[in-house]
């Protein structure tokens, strides 16, 4: 058996880390609901797709905050703590624990905010469904995604299928807690000068 560290069960928030500064909260005036952390995949950066997937973003949004980043066991159970129930594994009939440490850990992604109005909503509905053999050629998963769920369940694994945006305004913060963290809130002012984004 794996053993991993433990993470918050849906809807708690993780432990706070005492050297950490908090994260802005609606208190502090972010509208989490014109925000969308958009993650670029490793199979999106491996294929070179990173430029033209965020070209067709930013016709929607306006895209800030690139950063490329190696993504740690930590952040991918935090990002997925939803799918590391053992009934998921069941279901899907794979360590699915084991399966996002080959697709994620220690590989290159590509992370990104997405402000607009009604933003998470707006870019979920661009991206497409999960598998990209059932997105419509209008969406980055149709247009660029070469998987199917068919296939990846046949071969025993997790579907690559690019890219991750903030399914809604809950979601957005801690997305932006794991991706970003405190140190980068600043990013999260409408106003911010894009030249240092």
């Amino acid at each position: 058996m794996v053993k991993r560290p433990a993470l918050p069960t849906p809807g708690s928030a993780p432990e706070p880390d005492p050297g950490a500064v908090a994260a802005p909260s609606r208190a502090e005036g972010v509208q989490w609901d014109r925000w969308s952390v958009i993650l670029l995949k490793p199979d999106c950066v491996q294929r070179g797709l990173v430029d033209d997937v965020l070209a067709c973003l930013g016709e929607h949004v306006e895209i800030r905050g690139r950063q490329e980043a190696t993504v740690t066991e930590e952040q991918i159970f935090a990002h997925y703590d939803d799918m590391l129930a053992p009934q998921v594994s069941t279901e899907f009939g794979l360590d699915v624990a084991a399966d996002l440490r080959r697709l994620f850990v220690g590989r290159q992604v590509c992370v990104a905010l997405g402000h607009g109005p009604a933003a998470p909503a707006r870019l979920r509905e661009l991206i497409g469904p999960t598998d990209p053999s059932l997105a419509g050629a209008a969406t980055i998963r149709g247009r660029f995604g070469i998987d199917s769920l068919t296939i990846a369940r046949s071969e025993g694994r997790l579907i690559d299928n690019l890219i991750h945006t903030s399914d809604n305004a809950a979601v957005v913060e801690r997305d932006f807690g794991i991706w970003y963290g405190p140190s980068m809130r600043h990013l999260l002012t409408p106003t911010a000068d894009r030249s240092t984004t």
